[in-house]
């Protein structure tokens, strides 16, 4: 036992989350995805920063402020594609199965230290090249993390494009979620 969290064979019940965390702010994600007319893109923003808030505030120790309160760190994302395309047609030429697929950009920051808490680590194991020291004038690397879900329909079975979006939606604020777990 360490740190009164039991431990066995490198399994462990503390949390996967880093604990020095307590707050998450989490600003409406920008759409970039523009559809003439307002198309099935519109409002996509706010699903999935609503989707992201509620599995931060149910899977993580993590508490989600607003944007007036002073945070830990700060989630971003950056709606960058959604898009339909059609696999599979009837005879009549109605669509039988489809897909749709969603595209984020994401930046996890720690605003206490600008470290880009998003950004892969160096694996020292595999002689990755790290800087010691570093130098100061250089800022940090901000390029954020592409994350992507495709879901599948069939309109025959009553499933539909906004089905599908609520899929690619909530696959994605699972799939952000999980990428602030502490890696093993």
């Amino acid at each position: 036992m360490q740190d009164g969290h039991l431990k066995i064979f490198r399994y462990t019940t503390k949390t996967n989350f880093d604990s020095n965390i307590r707050t998450v702010r989490v600003p409406l994600f920008k759409n970039n995805t523009f559809t003439p007319g307002g198309g099935a893109g519109q409002g996509l923003e706010n699903e999935l920063t609503l989707a992201v808030i509620r599995e931060i505030e149910s899977k993580t120790p993590y508490k989600v402020v607003n944007g007036n309160t002073p945070a830990d760190t700060e989630l971003t994302g950056n709606i960058v594609n959604f898009s339909k395309n059609i696999i599979n047609r009837n005879q009549l030429n109605e669509i039988r199965e489809a897909e749709t697929n969603l595209a984020v950009q994401i930046v996890w920051k720690d605003l206490r230290t600008g470290d880009i808490l998003s950004r892969p680590k160096a694996d020292l194991n595999k002689g990755t090249p790290v800087a010691l020291g570093g130098n100061p004038n250089v800022q940090p690397d901000t390029t954020p993390v592409l994350v992507t879900s495709l879901t599948s329909f069939i309109p025959e079975l009553g499933q539909s494009i906004t089905s599908a979006r609520k899929t690619n939606v909530d696959v994605l604020a699972t799939q952000i979620v999980a990428m602030m777990e502490i890696p093993w």
